[in-house]
């Protein structure tokens, strides 16, 4: 093991004040209430993670996430960095439902190897490149509301605008999409229902939005997750790229998908699975020809930085939505990609490139 072995696991709380609640179909979030993991190799090597647990999509809590690590402690300490594969492996035995806090481990492990080498993790995830174009979310609201962030977000320089819906009133959602459309037309739209339609509503809602001269870019998991045949009814007659989020939770949920023709884009979210096990979703879906986007929880810039890595690194993710660090009124850390506009570019310091600010 030498140098690269894990020495020390630490991790505390992470409150994160919002610039505005992150509201979605399923719930709202105020503060992201998220952890922060350091590990320490033989050689002083520090590396970086975050947990960013959301109680309304995975039912994980700051609290349980930070006594998952403690349970996971003893796994971590002692073991290779070099071998983080069979650790995600063993995290994942151990805490199958503690997806975030296994997350933050494998992300802190990842981010002391590289810089151990003094490789940018965007080369050791592939080196396919460097830059990707991230969209802006607009939260659950009314349709005035939707109509100022469009415009706020158009004036930012972001190009894709994604927005919330609640799945439950067809024509309210409607109008704050058509709102959202005025106050940008030039803007592609990716819509996300967080599982709050049912198949006839959705199918409705993306009818009435094409009689009014509106096509979506992406349709992001209307269904509940487990709706895989109303999933699979979307994606042959809605006529517009159905994505999977909720239900892409592991490997297996992606072969499903695959099988049962459930989606035509699976959405990459490393709180809901771990590094290893989405790289592993990553190569199921690149197999069957399905679309990637590459999303998040909640996180601060050291989490959406990582993931930037991962799908800048591996390439092919034609959807980016790496923009809750905008949401976040005040982030610890120094570092992470550069963001001009949409445009987030990733630089060759090793690792990936966050620490905390020296301030804190």
């Amino acid at each position: 093991m030498g140098a690269t072995m894990v020495t020390a696991l630490e991790m505390r709380p992470l409150d994160l004040p919002l610039t505005e609640p992150f509201a979605i179909a399923t719930g709202t979030q105020a503060l992201a209430a998220n952890v922060l993991v350091t590990v320490r190799l033989v050689d002083g090597t520090l590396g970086l993670g975050e947990a960013a647990p959301f109680p309304a999509v995975s039912g994980e809590t700051q609290a349980g996430t930070l006594a998952a690590l403690e349970r996971l402690r003893a796994l971590v300490v002692g073991s290779d960095a070099r071998a983080w594969r069979p650790l995600g492996a063993r995290l994942a035995a151990a805490e199958p439902e503690a997806a975030a806090a296994r997350c933050a481990v494998e992300m802190a492990v990842l981010d002391a190897l590289a810089q151990h080498y003094g490789m940018p993790l965007h080369i050791f995830f592939g080196g396919a490149g460097t830059v990707l174009e991230t969209d802006m979310t607009i939260t659950a609201g009314d349709a005035a509301h939707a109509a100022r962030s469009a415009q706020a977000i158009s004036a930012r320089g972001i190009k894709t605008i994604k927005v919330k819906t609640a799945g439950v009133d067809v024509a309210a959602d409607v109008g704050r999409v058509l709102a959202i459309h005025a106050a940008a037309p030039a803007a592609p739209l990716i819509v996300d229902g967080n599982c709050g339609y049912t198949a006839e509503r959705a199918l409705q809602f993306v009818r009435q939005l094409r009689a009014e001269g509106v096509e979506l870019a992406l349709f992001e998991q209307p269904l509940l997750r487990e709706d895989w045949a109303g999933m699979a009814q979307l994606v042959r007659e809605a006529s517009v790229p159905i994505a999977a989020d909720e239900s892409a939770r592991s490997a297996a949920d992606v072969l499903r998908l695959v099988q049962e023709r459930a989606a035509s884009v699976i959405n990459i979210k490393l709180m809901k699975a771990g590094v290893s096990e989405a790289l592993r979703m990553i190569s199921i879906a690149q197999a069957a020809g399905l679309g990637l986007m590459v999303g998040g929880m909640v996180e601060s810039i050291l989490a959406m930085t990582f993931s930037a890595h991962l799908a800048a690194g591996s390439g092919g993710f034609g959807f980016v939505d790496l923009d809750t660090p905008l949401f976040i009124a005040e982030h610890p850390f120094n570092g992470g990609f550069a963001q001009a506009g949409g445009t987030l570019t990733l630089d060759d310091t090793p690792g990936h490139g966050v620490k905390i600010s020296a301030a804190r």
